[in-house]
């Protein structure tokens, strides 16, 4: 019997050079991590005898985090009025979407909020980005 030989069965893979993220109505150029992730607390239920005899479902949560550079965070602030901090942008969505075998897939994070805004930089860095940790409400997948 002949050996079944697999060579690039899944074409070009998804890379960051497939992503775009979108928010505030531009996509970000100074982005180099886009990070989001949702789970279900799903727990196995506990009744007569030695087995599960259901499941119980808790809370949702999502989270979603980008590190931007410091040229992106100076223009998201440039686009405030004076004395106005990242943190009161109101609630937007933000959009991220990649490319695959020719279709575009879409996931959208809603109700986000910069939670944060600071800079880290040290001897001999050659660029500044910091992570900007979100709040979110939800992600909707594959909209």
């Amino acid at each position: 019997m002949g050996k079944t030989v697999i060579v690039n069965s899944l074409g070009t893979m998804i890379g960051w050079t497939k992503f775009t993220c979108r928010i505030l109505g531009r996509d970000l150029v100074g982005v180099r991590k886009v990070s989001y992730t949702d789970s279900l607390d799903i727990t196995n239920e506990k009744g007569a005898g030695r087995m599960d005899i259901g499941e119980g479902e808790g809370n949702y949560k999502a989270e979603f985090s980008l590190e931007l550079t410091l040229e992106e965070m100076t223009a998201l602030q440039a686009s405030l009025p004076p004395g106005a901090r990242i943190q009161d942008i109101a609630m937007f969505s933000a959009i991220s979407q990649y490319e695959y075998k020719g279709k575009i897939y879409k996931d959208v994070m809603e109700g986000c909020r910069f939670t944060n805004r600071g800079v880290d930089v040290k001897q001999g860095d050659k660029t500044v980005a910091t992570d900007q940790k979100m709040k979110i409400s939800h992600i909707n997948w594959n909209v």
